[in-house]
């Protein structure tokens, strides 16, 4: 048996208290890669239960932003309270408690089984499913920075936060590049789970290796942080916090809630803390104050409806190169006030107070308290108000300088133009408007216009004027619906379901039939309720409770329709999944937010549960025009792996009679469409050059098929 020597002990404790500063910074790191890595998979995860829509990222921002809070003020009150051998003791408990609720995967009870309020129930799922490790997750970076910040007494500490945003970057970079195109959802959680399980041994190991601190405790004799810095630090944190959000809803609300436009904005976001935590020299502050400048005008132009038009690469990387540089001024100014390394777990919760403040605001209280998406015209004023204030206040601003006075009364005027702009941009949205309303789903707008065309009689008739006034719907930027007002045209389909469309062509092939089941996922202003018949039953499927309020208030094709007609609130996917086969005729899927798509009504599973739900000689009807992005090869892929006849329907436009360009893919069983010659006449077969991988519940790209 060998034992201890005394003069071995401190050669012993040596080489643990260096194996412990190596396990500091690894542990750092790790913490914040799991972090930035569980944020995009559970949203995946959980997407296609509320909708598909880019709201649901919104919410689980603010979740992530919530419980970041809760865990830097967890490890300011721990090392303000507490001995840190009974620190170290109760941390390492919890992490062990952690362990119990893994895997991360939301169990299928916690589905959601009617319309009730999606952000309480998204934010109850992700409570139960990541809730503890998030926080534990949250509270590491400054917990351990602490622990190491009263053995050091210099600044050199806030390096580890630069470290950590590294190891955030790279979770979030690695998403969609590495793991989310190789491994299933399922897979996923298993492996985070593995890795977190470790992560959570190195930390529990260094928490209960703490020691009670000798002589006068480190965080004492400092002089407080004076309360306008704190409101500085919130101030600047909620700004770039309420950017982020802002931008990401207004990038994802018109191409699709999918991650990879998620993880862009913020990645930027974490680069900028990356950037000016790691080395102060990345942030010249009149370089980017000019830049800012030019930031804010740029964006706020880009926000007039006229240049909504432009390319979608030109738009993402104009918003995404502005945020980047709103952000960069934020952290920027939030690392020139950053105070001594004693109050480092003070200078992270405030910060982190902010940054809550600011996803509170876009996610819970503007949807509330706005018709529209004002929250980025509200972010950007309040960003280049926030300069003015800094610059004001600021004893060693250049602008003090009698060289610097005509400088600073120009950048009064720039704000002063941003932010009257921006109230004149938020006013003209709503000038032609009757009716704005908004929810967790999205902004729709009604309008009342004419149309701008006049029909001739023949021979030498003199003209005969109709009355061409009509009433569009729009969500977002994209029309989900017109009606002519007049008698003479008022019950005619119209906007993308003319009697041409792939919609049209296949009412009129399965008329013969006679009474006709027919199910709809989306409404919108229910135009396709025209096309039924006495004895027919349609039955809408739709997730938001406001389009229904509006089509049966605002528009007659539900209150004229022949068919006797259902709704079906709810995501439309979950409904059916729960209902017995419905046997329908024919069934369309139109259930476009905007121009973005729910990602989930377009995978393989999703298509084999629409034919569960079709008779054997039942149609497919799947509306796939968009602005953005090239669906044809998605739905061919699917039909070449259910093996179904598909064939593509592009109907022409037809301005005089407000009938626009429509592409449908009609899908049915093998040699159906060969009894319906109208159909094949009117249509060709699904064939593309662009081959993607097949879309499942556990695997989607949007590389491939944008334009």
């Amino acid at each position: 048996m060998v034992t201890e020597t005394p003069a071995l002990k401190p050669t012993i404790e040596a080489s643990i208290s260096s194996n412990l500063r190596l396990l500091n910074p690894l542990t750092i790191f790790a913490s914040a890669f799991l972090l930035f890595q569980v944020e995009p998979l559970i949203a995946k995860i959980i997407l296609p239960w509320f909708g598909g829509v880019a709201a649901v990222w919104t919410v689980c921002l603010l979740f992530f932003q919530v419980v970041l809070l809760l865990g830097y003020l967890y490890a300011h009150l721990l090392t303000r309270r507490l001995g840190r051998r009974t620190q170290g003791w109760l941390h390492g408990a919890l992490l062990a408690a952690s362990l119990l609720v893994l895997p991360i995967l939301p169990r299928d009870s916690l589905k959601p089984t009617g319309p009730e309020h999606p952000a309480l129930h998204i934010l109850l799922v992700l409570v139960l499913t990541v809730g503890l490790p998030f926080f534990l997750l949250s509270a590491t970076s400054p917990l351990l920075q602490a622990w190491l910040a009263s053995a050091r007494s210099d600044s050199s500490v806030y390096r580890f936060y630069a470290l950590s945003n590294v190891g955030s970057l790279l979770g979030l970079l690695s998403y969609p590049t590495l793991v989310e195109p190789r491994l299933s959802t399922v897979r996923q959680g298993w492996t985070w789970s593995v890795a977190y399980a470790a992560f959570a041994v190195a930390c529990g190991a260094i928490a209960v290796s703490q020691r009670s601190a000798e002589g006068t405790p480190w965080h004492r004799g400092v002089v407080r942080v004076p309360w306008n810095t704190r409101v500085l630090w919130l101030a600047l944190s909620a700004c770039s916090s309420a950017l982020l959000l802002a931008i990401t809803n207004h990038i994802t609300q018109n191409i699709a809630a999918v991650p990879f436009l998620w993880i862009i904005p913020l990645s930027l976001y974490m680069l900028s803390f990356i950037l000016c935590f790691g080395n102060q020299r990345w942030y010249h502050r009149m370089i980017f104050l000019r830049l800012l400048g030019v930031a804010l005008g740029c964006m706020a132009y880009a926000l007039s409806p006229s240049l909504m038009a432009l390319p979608l690469w030109i738009l993402i990387l104009l918003f995404c190169a502005g945020l980047f540089i709103c952000c960069m001024f934020c952290h920027g100014e939030l690392a020139r006030s950053k105070p001594d390394p004693s109050r480092l777990t003070s200078f992270y919760f405030w910060s982190s107070l902010g940054s809550v403040v600011g996803a509170v605001f876009v996610a819970i209280l503007a949807p509330q308290i706005f018709s529209g998406f004002y929250e980025l015209h509200v972010a950007l004023g309040a960003c280049a108000l926030l300069a003015l204030m800094i610059h004001r206040t600021d004893p060693a601003s250049p602008f003090r300088q009698a060289a610097w006075r005509p400088a600073f009364w120009a950048l009064h005027g720039l704000a002063a133009i941003v932010v009257v702009g921006l109230a004149f941009l938020a006013q003209a949205d709503s000038l032609y408007t009757n009716r704005m309303m908004r929810n967790f789903y999205g902004v729709l707008r009604e309008s009342d216009e004419v149309a701008p065309n006049v029909v001739l009689l023949k021979g030498n008739a003199q003209p005969k004027r109709e009355d061409l006034r009509f009433r569009r719907l729009m969500n977002g930027t994209i029309t989900h619906g017109l009606q002519f007002l007049g008698p003479a045209r008022h019950d005619k389909p119209i906007s993308y379901y003319g009697a041409n469309s792939g919609i049209g062509v296949a009412f009129a092939a399965l008329a013969p039939r006679g009474h006709l089941r027919v199910g709809l996922i989306g409404l919108g202003a229910g135009t396709v309720a025209a096309y039924g018949h006495a004895g027919d039953k349609d039955t809408f499927y739709e997730i938001n409770p406001l389009v229904v309020q509006i089509a049966q208030r605002d528009f007659s094709f539900l209150r004229d329709s022949k068919a006797r007609i259902a709704f079906e609130l709810g995501d439309a996917r979950l409904t059916l999944e729960r209902q017995p086969p419905q046997q329908f005729d024919l069934l369309a899927v139109d259930a476009f937010s905007s121009d973005s798509i729910p990602v989930h009504l377009l995978t393989v599973e999703a298509f084999q549960l629409y034919f569960r739900h079709l008779r054997p000689d039942g149609i497919l009807a799947v509306h796939i025009s968009n602005r953005h992005l090239y669906l044809e090869p998605v739905v061919a892929a699917a039909a070449q792996k259910l093996g179904k006849d598909a064939l593509l329907i592009a109907s022409p436009d037809d301005p005089a009679n407000e009938i626009f360009l429509a592409r449908w893919v009609l899908l049915a069983n093998r040699g159906i469409f060969r009894g319906f010659p109208n159909i094949q006449k009117a249509g060709k077969p699904l064939t593309t050059s662009i081959h993607v991988r097949l879309w499942t519940d556990s695997y989607s790209s949007l590389f491939a098929v944008l334009k």
